[in-house]
Protein backbone atom coordinates (compact mmCIF):
# COMPACT_ATOMS: atom_id res chain seq x y z
CA UNK A 1 0.00 0.00 0.00
CA UNK A 2 1.31 3.42 -0.90
CA UNK A 3 1.81 6.45 1.35
CA UNK A 4 -0.66 9.16 0.34
CA UNK A 5 1.70 11.82 1.68
CA UNK A 6 4.38 10.89 -0.83
CA UNK A 7 1.86 11.07 -3.67
CA UNK A 8 0.65 14.49 -2.52
CA UNK A 9 4.20 15.78 -2.24
CA UNK A 10 5.40 14.57 -5.65
CA UNK A 11 2.72 13.07 -7.90
CA UNK A 12 5.02 13.22 -10.92
CA UNK A 13 7.59 11.01 -9.20
CA UNK A 14 4.86 8.53 -8.25
CA UNK A 15 3.57 8.38 -11.82
CA UNK A 16 7.10 7.90 -13.13
CA UNK A 17 7.65 4.99 -10.72
CA UNK A 18 4.35 3.41 -11.68
CA UNK A 19 5.13 3.81 -15.37
CA UNK A 20 8.14 1.55 -14.79
CA UNK A 21 5.65 -1.06 -13.50
CA UNK A 22 3.35 -0.62 -16.51
CA UNK A 23 0.73 1.51 -14.72
CA UNK A 24 -0.30 4.75 -16.45
CA UNK A 25 -0.54 7.97 -14.37
CA UNK A 26 -2.58 6.80 -11.35
CA UNK A 27 -1.88 9.87 -9.20
CA UNK A 28 -4.67 12.04 -10.66
CA UNK A 29 -7.45 9.64 -9.65
CA UNK A 30 -5.88 9.02 -6.23
CA UNK A 31 -5.45 12.73 -5.49
CA UNK A 32 -9.01 13.46 -6.64
CA UNK A 33 -10.31 10.94 -4.10
CA UNK A 34 -8.02 12.36 -1.46
CA UNK A 35 -9.20 15.92 -2.10
CA UNK A 36 -12.86 14.91 -1.97
CA UNK A 37 -12.34 12.87 1.20
CA UNK A 38 -10.55 15.72 2.96
CA UNK A 39 -13.28 18.17 1.92
CA UNK A 40 -15.96 15.89 3.36
CA UNK A 41 -13.90 15.39 6.52
CA UNK A 42 -13.63 19.16 6.91
CA UNK A 43 -17.40 19.64 6.47
CA UNK A 44 -18.04 16.86 8.95
CA UNK A 45 -15.73 18.42 11.54
CA UNK A 46 -17.29 21.83 11.03
CA UNK A 47 -20.79 20.34 11.42
CA UNK A 48 -19.76 18.55 14.63
CA UNK A 49 -18.26 21.74 16.03
CA UNK A 50 -21.36 23.77 15.13
CA UNK A 51 -23.67 21.15 16.67
CA UNK A 52 -21.72 21.32 19.93
CA UNK A 53 -21.74 25.12 19.93
CA UNK A 54 -25.46 25.29 19.17
CA UNK A 55 -26.30 22.70 21.84
CA UNK A 56 -24.53 24.80 24.46
CA UNK A 57 -26.18 27.97 23.20
CA UNK A 58 -29.66 26.47 23.63
CA UNK A 59 -29.24 26.37 27.40
CA UNK A 60 -28.02 29.96 27.48
CA UNK A 61 -30.92 31.18 25.34
CA UNK A 62 -33.46 29.39 27.53
CA UNK A 63 -31.90 30.80 30.68
CA UNK A 64 -32.18 34.30 29.22
CA UNK A 65 -35.83 33.69 28.16
CA UNK A 66 -34.91 34.07 24.48
CA UNK A 67 -37.40 31.47 23.38
CA UNK A 68 -37.24 32.32 19.67
CA UNK A 69 -33.45 32.00 19.68
CA UNK A 70 -33.67 28.71 21.57
CA UNK A 71 -36.19 27.33 19.08
CA UNK A 72 -34.02 28.34 16.13
CA UNK A 73 -30.97 26.72 17.74
CA UNK A 74 -32.90 23.53 18.45
CA UNK A 75 -34.03 23.37 14.82
CA UNK A 76 -30.44 23.86 13.68
CA UNK A 77 -29.20 21.05 15.97
CA UNK A 78 -31.96 18.76 14.71
CA UNK A 79 -30.92 19.45 11.12
CA UNK A 80 -27.24 18.85 11.92
CA UNK A 81 -28.14 15.53 13.52
CA UNK A 82 -29.61 14.50 10.19
CA UNK A 83 -26.71 15.85 8.11
CA UNK A 84 -23.89 14.37 10.19
CA UNK A 85 -24.70 10.68 9.56
CA UNK A 86 -24.77 11.42 5.84
CA UNK A 87 -21.36 13.09 6.02
CA UNK A 88 -20.00 10.25 8.14
CA UNK A 89 -21.16 7.71 5.56
CA UNK A 90 -19.61 9.75 2.75
CA UNK A 91 -16.37 9.94 4.72
CA UNK A 92 -16.42 6.19 5.31
CA UNK A 93 -17.02 5.42 1.64
CA UNK A 94 -14.38 7.86 0.41
CA UNK A 95 -11.83 6.65 2.96
CA UNK A 96 -12.38 3.08 1.80
CA UNK A 97 -12.19 4.09 -1.86
CA UNK A 98 -8.91 5.91 -1.19
CA UNK A 99 -7.48 2.92 0.68
CA UNK A 100 -8.51 0.65 -2.19
CA UNK A 101 -6.82 2.96 -4.68
CA UNK A 102 -3.62 3.10 -2.64
CA UNK A 103 -3.63 -0.69 -2.41
CA UNK A 104 -4.36 -1.42 -6.06
CA UNK A 105 -1.05 -0.37 -7.64
CA UNK A 106 2.21 -2.35 -7.34
CA UNK A 107 5.11 -1.29 -5.16
CA UNK A 108 7.54 1.35 -6.39
CA UNK A 109 10.72 -0.16 -7.83
CA UNK A 110 13.96 0.70 -6.04
CA UNK A 111 16.27 3.10 -7.91
CA UNK A 112 18.77 0.35 -8.80
CA UNK A 113 16.11 -1.92 -10.33
CA UNK A 114 16.59 -2.04 -14.12
CA UNK A 115 13.85 -0.94 -16.50
CA UNK A 116 12.09 -3.60 -18.53
CA UNK A 117 8.67 -5.04 -19.31
CA UNK A 118 9.29 -8.76 -18.75
CA UNK A 119 11.97 -11.36 -18.02
CA UNK A 120 13.95 -10.26 -21.07
CA UNK A 121 14.87 -7.13 -19.10
CA UNK A 122 16.33 -9.02 -16.13
CA UNK A 123 20.04 -8.62 -15.46
CA UNK A 124 22.40 -11.47 -14.59
CA UNK A 125 24.41 -10.57 -11.48
CA UNK A 126 26.57 -13.69 -11.12
CA UNK A 127 26.96 -17.36 -11.93
CA UNK A 128 28.11 -20.01 -9.49
CA UNK A 129 29.36 -23.48 -10.32
CA UNK A 130 30.18 -25.19 -13.58
CA UNK A 131 27.49 -27.31 -15.22
CA UNK A 132 28.47 -30.95 -15.27
CA UNK A 133 29.69 -32.54 -18.49
CA UNK A 134 27.89 -35.82 -19.17
CA UNK A 135 29.23 -38.72 -21.26
CA UNK A 136 25.62 -39.55 -22.11
CA UNK A 137 22.55 -37.52 -23.04
CA UNK A 138 21.09 -36.26 -19.72
CA UNK A 139 17.37 -36.80 -19.29
CA UNK A 140 14.69 -34.52 -17.95
CA UNK A 141 13.39 -35.52 -14.53
CA UNK A 142 9.98 -36.34 -16.01
CA UNK A 143 11.61 -39.05 -18.13
CA UNK A 144 13.78 -40.89 -15.58
CA UNK A 145 11.93 -39.86 -12.40
CA UNK A 146 9.04 -42.35 -12.69
CA UNK A 147 11.38 -45.36 -12.46
CA UNK A 148 12.74 -43.87 -9.23
CA UNK A 149 9.37 -43.30 -7.53
CA UNK A 150 8.00 -40.08 -9.05
CA UNK A 151 4.49 -41.29 -9.83
CA UNK A 152 2.69 -38.77 -12.03
CA UNK A 153 -0.10 -41.14 -13.06
CA UNK A 154 -1.32 -41.87 -9.52
CA UNK A 155 -1.19 -38.17 -8.64
CA UNK A 156 -3.45 -37.38 -11.59
CA UNK A 157 -5.73 -40.34 -10.79
CA UNK A 158 -6.25 -39.15 -7.22
CA UNK A 159 -6.32 -35.38 -7.64
CA UNK A 160 -6.05 -34.36 -11.29
CA UNK A 161 -3.43 -32.43 -13.24
CA UNK A 162 -0.44 -30.86 -11.44
CA UNK A 163 -0.42 -33.35 -8.57
CA UNK A 164 2.28 -36.00 -8.06
CA UNK A 165 2.57 -39.07 -5.82
CA UNK A 166 6.12 -39.69 -4.52
CA UNK A 167 7.05 -43.21 -3.38
CA UNK A 168 9.82 -44.86 -1.39
CA UNK A 169 13.32 -43.55 -2.07
CA UNK A 170 11.96 -40.53 -3.97
CA UNK A 171 9.76 -39.51 -1.04
CA UNK A 172 12.75 -39.98 1.28
CA UNK A 173 14.94 -37.71 -0.84
CA UNK A 174 12.19 -35.09 -0.97
CA UNK A 175 11.88 -35.19 2.84
CA UNK A 176 15.66 -35.03 3.24
CA UNK A 177 15.87 -31.89 1.13
CA UNK A 178 13.21 -30.09 3.17
CA UNK A 179 14.78 -31.06 6.48
CA UNK A 180 18.27 -30.07 5.34
CA UNK A 181 17.03 -26.66 4.19
CA UNK A 182 15.07 -26.03 7.38
CA UNK A 183 17.98 -27.10 9.58
CA UNK A 184 20.36 -24.85 7.65
CA UNK A 185 18.16 -21.76 7.81
CA UNK A 186 17.32 -22.22 11.50
CA UNK A 187 20.57 -23.60 12.94
CA UNK A 188 23.15 -21.83 10.78
CA UNK A 189 21.50 -18.72 9.38
CA UNK A 190 19.67 -17.42 12.44
CA UNK A 191 16.05 -17.83 11.34
CA UNK A 192 13.58 -18.89 14.02
CA UNK A 193 11.80 -22.09 13.01
CA UNK A 194 8.01 -21.74 12.99
CA UNK A 195 5.06 -24.03 12.45
CA UNK A 196 2.30 -21.91 10.96
CA UNK A 197 -1.39 -22.24 10.03
CA UNK A 198 -1.98 -23.45 6.49
CA UNK A 199 -5.32 -21.65 6.24
CA UNK A 200 -5.67 -17.89 6.64
CA UNK A 201 -8.33 -15.19 6.57
CA UNK A 202 -8.89 -12.55 3.88
CA UNK A 203 -7.02 -9.98 5.94
CA UNK A 204 -3.85 -12.04 5.88
CA UNK A 205 -3.81 -12.51 2.11
CA UNK A 206 -4.56 -8.80 1.74
CA UNK A 207 -1.66 -7.98 4.05
CA UNK A 208 0.90 -9.73 1.88
CA UNK A 209 -0.69 -8.59 -1.38
CA UNK A 210 -2.41 -11.69 -2.79
CA UNK A 211 -5.85 -10.12 -2.36
CA UNK A 212 -7.79 -8.65 -3.94
CA UNK A 213 -6.00 -8.76 -7.32
CA UNK A 214 -4.77 -12.34 -7.33
CA UNK A 215 -7.66 -14.26 -5.78
CA UNK A 216 -7.89 -16.60 -8.77
CA UNK A 217 -4.35 -17.83 -8.12
CA UNK A 218 -5.32 -19.18 -4.70
CA UNK A 219 -7.55 -21.93 -3.30
CA UNK A 220 -10.41 -20.95 -0.98
CA UNK A 221 -12.11 -23.27 1.49
CA UNK A 222 -15.86 -23.62 1.92
CA UNK A 223 -15.81 -21.50 5.09
CA UNK A 224 -14.06 -18.60 3.36
CA UNK A 225 -10.50 -19.21 4.51
CA UNK A 226 -7.62 -19.54 2.04
CA UNK A 227 -4.94 -22.21 1.70
CA UNK A 228 -1.56 -20.48 1.90
CA UNK A 229 0.29 -20.11 -1.43
CA UNK A 230 3.49 -19.70 0.60
CA UNK A 231 4.44 -19.48 4.28
CA UNK A 232 5.30 -15.84 3.55
CA UNK A 233 1.62 -15.15 4.25
CA UNK A 234 1.47 -16.63 7.73
CA UNK A 235 5.02 -15.65 8.76
CA UNK A 236 4.72 -12.02 7.66
CA UNK A 237 1.23 -11.59 9.11
CA UNK A 238 2.49 -12.78 12.50
CA UNK A 239 3.37 -9.11 13.17
CA UNK A 240 0.20 -7.58 11.74
CA UNK A 241 -1.48 -4.86 13.83
CA UNK A 242 1.47 -4.81 16.24
CA UNK A 243 3.93 -2.19 17.44
CA UNK A 244 7.29 -3.90 17.93
CA UNK A 245 10.14 -2.61 20.06
CA UNK A 246 13.20 -1.64 18.04
CA UNK A 247 15.18 -4.18 20.06
CA UNK A 248 13.09 -7.02 18.54
CA UNK A 249 14.40 -6.22 15.05
CA UNK A 250 15.51 -7.75 12.82
CA UNK A 251 13.06 -10.61 13.27
CA UNK A 252 14.00 -13.58 11.08
CA UNK A 253 11.47 -16.40 10.65
CA UNK A 254 11.44 -19.62 8.64
CA UNK A 255 9.02 -22.49 8.05
CA UNK A 256 8.75 -25.63 5.95
CA UNK A 257 5.14 -25.92 4.82
CA UNK A 258 2.94 -27.30 2.10
CA UNK A 259 1.92 -24.55 -0.32
CA UNK A 260 -1.13 -24.47 -2.56
CA UNK A 261 -1.51 -22.52 -5.78
CA UNK A 262 -4.25 -22.61 -8.38
CA UNK A 263 -1.73 -21.50 -11.04
CA UNK A 264 -4.53 -19.70 -12.85
CA UNK A 265 -2.03 -17.35 -14.43
CA UNK A 266 0.20 -20.19 -15.61
CA UNK A 267 -2.20 -22.17 -17.78
CA UNK A 268 -0.28 -24.25 -20.28
CA UNK A 269 3.12 -23.65 -18.63
CA UNK A 270 5.22 -26.53 -17.28
CA UNK A 271 2.36 -29.00 -17.50
CA UNK A 272 4.87 -31.84 -17.76
CA UNK A 273 6.85 -32.97 -14.75
CA UNK A 274 7.27 -31.66 -11.21
CA UNK A 275 8.16 -28.00 -11.86
CA UNK A 276 4.75 -26.36 -11.41
CA UNK A 277 2.36 -28.13 -9.03
CA UNK A 278 -0.86 -27.17 -7.28
CA UNK A 279 0.61 -28.57 -4.04
CA UNK A 280 4.30 -28.36 -3.14
CA UNK A 281 6.60 -27.80 -0.18
CA UNK A 282 8.86 -24.85 0.39
CA UNK A 283 11.16 -23.51 3.06
CA UNK A 284 10.29 -19.83 3.38
CA UNK A 285 12.39 -17.09 4.94
CA UNK A 286 10.82 -13.86 6.21
CA UNK A 287 12.57 -10.87 7.75
CA UNK A 288 10.96 -7.97 9.63
CA UNK A 289 13.40 -5.11 10.09
CA UNK A 290 13.88 -1.37 10.46
CA UNK A 291 13.83 0.64 7.19
CA UNK A 292 17.52 1.50 7.30
CA UNK A 293 18.45 -2.20 7.47
CA UNK A 294 16.29 -3.68 4.70
CA UNK A 295 18.79 -3.34 1.85
CA UNK A 296 21.48 -5.20 3.79
CA UNK A 297 18.91 -7.73 5.00
CA UNK A 298 17.92 -8.40 1.40
CA UNK A 299 21.50 -9.23 0.44
CA UNK A 300 21.86 -11.44 3.52
CA UNK A 301 18.64 -13.34 2.80
CA UNK A 302 19.66 -13.99 -0.79
CA UNK A 303 23.02 -15.34 0.38
CA UNK A 304 21.17 -17.71 2.72
CA UNK A 305 19.25 -19.11 -0.26
CA UNK A 306 22.40 -19.30 -2.37
CA UNK A 307 24.12 -21.24 0.42
CA UNK A 308 21.67 -24.13 -0.02
CA UNK A 309 22.46 -24.42 -3.72
CA UNK A 310 26.17 -24.22 -3.03
CA UNK A 311 25.97 -26.91 -0.34
CA UNK A 312 24.15 -29.16 -2.82
CA UNK A 313 26.73 -28.26 -5.50
CA UNK A 314 24.02 -27.18 -7.92
CA UNK A 315 25.15 -24.58 -10.50
CA UNK A 316 22.98 -21.48 -10.58
CA UNK A 317 22.80 -17.88 -11.66
CA UNK A 318 21.54 -14.85 -9.76
CA UNK A 319 19.22 -12.48 -11.62
CA UNK A 320 18.19 -8.94 -10.68
CA UNK A 321 14.60 -8.63 -11.88
CA UNK A 322 13.56 -5.65 -13.94
CA UNK A 323 10.69 -3.40 -12.88
CA UNK A 324 8.16 -5.12 -15.17
CA UNK A 325 8.95 -8.66 -14.00
CA UNK A 326 8.83 -8.16 -10.22
CA UNK A 327 6.01 -9.37 -8.03
CA UNK A 328 3.25 -6.97 -6.99
CA UNK A 329 4.59 -6.22 -3.48
CA UNK A 330 8.32 -6.16 -4.26
CA UNK A 331 10.48 -3.10 -4.66
CA UNK A 332 13.57 -5.20 -5.50
CA UNK A 333 13.91 -8.91 -6.26
CA UNK A 334 16.68 -11.38 -6.90
CA UNK A 335 15.79 -14.66 -8.58
CA UNK A 336 18.06 -17.66 -8.27
CA UNK A 337 17.90 -19.94 -11.30
CA UNK A 338 19.33 -23.46 -11.03
CA UNK A 339 20.90 -25.28 -13.96
CA UNK A 340 18.79 -28.19 -15.26
CA UNK A 341 20.89 -30.25 -17.71
CA UNK A 342 17.86 -32.25 -18.89
CA UNK A 343 16.28 -29.02 -20.10
CA UNK A 344 19.63 -27.40 -20.95
CA UNK A 345 18.37 -24.26 -19.21
CA UNK A 346 18.41 -22.28 -15.97
CA UNK A 347 15.07 -22.37 -14.13
CA UNK A 348 13.89 -20.31 -11.16
CA UNK A 349 14.27 -22.04 -7.80
CA UNK A 350 14.16 -19.08 -5.39
CA UNK A 351 12.91 -15.53 -5.36
CA UNK A 352 14.07 -13.11 -2.63
CA UNK A 353 12.29 -9.77 -2.38
CA UNK A 354 12.52 -6.58 -0.37
CA UNK A 355 8.99 -5.17 -0.01
CA UNK A 356 9.94 -2.04 1.92
CA UNK A 357 6.97 -0.78 3.95
CA UNK A 358 4.44 -1.80 1.26
CA UNK A 359 3.14 -4.89 3.09
CA UNK A 360 3.55 -3.29 6.52
CA UNK A 361 1.09 -0.54 5.57
CA UNK A 362 -1.44 -3.14 4.49
CA UNK A 363 -0.95 -5.01 7.80
CA UNK A 364 -0.48 -1.92 10.00
CA UNK A 365 2.77 -3.42 11.32
CA UNK A 366 4.95 -0.85 13.08
CA UNK A 367 7.90 -0.49 15.39
CA UNK A 368 8.94 2.15 17.90
CA UNK A 369 12.37 3.61 17.04
CA UNK A 370 14.72 4.08 19.97
CA UNK A 371 14.91 7.60 21.40
CA UNK A 372 12.18 8.80 19.04
CA UNK A 373 8.57 9.81 19.40
CA UNK A 374 5.86 7.96 17.53
CA UNK A 375 6.09 4.81 15.43
CA UNK A 376 7.18 3.87 11.93
CA UNK A 377 6.24 1.06 9.59
CA UNK A 378 8.60 -1.90 9.54
CA UNK A 379 10.11 -3.23 6.32
CA UNK A 380 9.32 -6.81 5.28
CA UNK A 381 11.31 -9.23 3.14
CA UNK A 382 10.63 -12.76 1.95
CA UNK A 383 12.48 -15.43 0.05
CA UNK A 384 12.51 -19.13 -0.77
CA UNK A 385 15.19 -21.11 0.94
CA UNK A 386 14.34 -23.18 -1.21
CA UNK A 387 11.37 -24.62 -3.11
CA UNK A 388 11.71 -28.31 -2.20
CA UNK A 389 10.13 -29.80 -5.33
CA UNK A 390 12.21 -27.75 -7.74
CA UNK A 391 15.33 -28.61 -5.78
CA UNK A 392 14.38 -32.28 -6.06
CA UNK A 393 14.14 -31.79 -9.82
CA UNK A 394 17.58 -30.15 -9.87
CA UNK A 395 19.13 -33.04 -7.91
CA UNK A 396 17.51 -35.65 -10.18
CA UNK A 397 18.86 -33.97 -13.31
CA UNK A 398 22.31 -32.92 -12.07
CA UNK A 399 23.15 -36.11 -10.17
CA UNK A 400 21.76 -38.63 -12.70
CA UNK A 401 23.92 -41.50 -13.90
CA UNK A 402 24.01 -43.37 -17.20
CA UNK A 403 22.19 -46.39 -15.73
CA UNK A 404 19.24 -44.24 -14.64
CA UNK A 405 20.26 -44.05 -10.98
CA UNK A 406 20.76 -40.78 -9.09
CA UNK A 407 23.52 -40.15 -6.56
CA UNK A 408 22.48 -38.50 -3.28
CA UNK A 409 24.34 -35.21 -2.60
CA UNK A 410 26.85 -35.52 0.22
CA UNK A 411 25.10 -33.05 2.55
CA UNK A 412 21.88 -35.06 2.41
CA UNK A 413 23.39 -38.40 3.47
CA UNK A 414 22.69 -37.84 7.21
CA UNK A 415 18.98 -37.56 6.33
CA UNK A 416 18.77 -40.60 4.05
CA UNK A 417 18.97 -43.52 6.49
CA UNK A 418 21.97 -45.06 4.77
CA UNK A 419 20.65 -44.61 1.22
CA UNK A 420 23.38 -43.16 -1.02
CA UNK A 421 21.79 -43.61 -4.43
CA UNK A 422 18.31 -43.77 -5.92
CA UNK A 423 18.08 -46.89 -8.07
CA UNK A 424 15.46 -47.43 -10.80
CA UNK A 425 12.94 -50.16 -10.25
CA UNK A 426 13.44 -53.35 -12.21
CA UNK A 427 11.49 -53.40 -15.45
Amino acid sequence: MHDIRLIRDDPAAFDAAMARRGVVSPSAAILALDTERRAVATRMQEAQNRRNEASKAIGTAKAQKRDDDAAALMAEVAELKQVLPQLEEQDRQLTQALQDALASDPNRPAPDVPDGEDESGNVEVLRWGTPRTFDFAPKEHADHGPALGMDFETGVLISGARFTFLRGQMARLHRALGQFMLDTQSSQNGYTECNTPLMVRDESLFGTGQLPKFAEDNFQTTDGRWLIPTAEVSLTNSVREQILPHSALPMRLTALTPCFRAEAGAAGRDTRGFIRQHQFEKVEMVSICAPEDSDAEHERMTLCAEGILQALDLPYRKMLLCAGDMGFTAKKTYDLEVWLPGQNAYREISSCSNCGDFQARRMNARYRPEAAKGTEFVHTLNGSGLAVGRTLVAVLENYQQADGSVDVPQVLLPYMGGLTRLVPAAA
